[in-house]
């Protein structure tokens, strides 16, 4: 196999970086939410998102992804985590890998050296999306006001990741905990969804965290 350079695409603290959502200043909504709110929101900003491919039915290549980041390939429409790292199933041979900001470079290159000898494909895709994470008692009301995707318990079991239209557009919903969801968003949609959700949360209160 040839070789393939892989660059450093973290800024760094020399540069100023902004999620997806830095315009809607989310920091300025922290605490001024109703209290006891229905539904806290949350962005994960700033993680590094990879995007990896290969051939899952391999046992060298799921053995050297674990090898590499410690979580086993997760099977279909599910996702397995370790602390702030994720690793979920987007289709037969991809998977989206996230880890703390900062940490995408040193973990890319550590995946291309566990898999050197594997036919695969690693791509940096941190600054297209981010990570919504909603929790609080009415989280499931206001999804189901917004997929027509079955959230209920015994179809979304914690642990399921799915793509599905969501708000007459495209994302992911993953359940995380009893009580916590996230939603992973594209950049360019991002004004709609925030949007969106502060609709949809409004009867029920919605708080803003850091």
């Amino acid at each position: 196999m040839s070789a393939i350079n892989v660059y450093q695409q973290h800024p760094g603290n020399a540069a100023k970086a902004e999620s997806p959502l830095a315009h809607a200043d989310l920091p300025s909504l922290v605490g001024k939410g109703r209290k006891n709110a229905g539904v806290t929101l949350r962005e994960k900003q700033l993680l590094g998102h990879l995007t990896l491919r290969g051939n899952g039915h391999d046992p060298a290549f799921a053995g050297g992804v674990f090898k590499a980041i410690g979580l086993e390939l997760p099977v279909a429409l599910t996702v397995v985590a370790n602390g702030d790292m994720s690793l979920q199933w987007l289709g037969p041979d991809e998977w989206l890998l996230i880890v703390p900001g900062g940490q995408e470079f040193a973990v890319e290159q550590k995946l291309r050296e566990a898999l050197k000898d594997q036919h695969i494909q690693v791509v940096n895709v941190s600054g297209g999306q981010t990570l919504l994470e909603l929790s609080g008692p009415n989280v499931r009301e206001v999804l189901m006001k917004s997929t027509s995707y079955d959230v209920h318990p015994n179809n979304f079991p914690v642990g399921k990741a799915v793509s599905t239209v969501f708000a007459k557009s495209q994302l992911v919903i993953r359940r995380s905990s009893e009580d916590t969801w996230e939603l992973l968003i594209r950049r360019s949609f991002s004004d709609y969804w925030w949007l969106w959700l502060q609709d949809a949360a409004n009867e029920f209160g919605l708080n803003v965290i850091e």
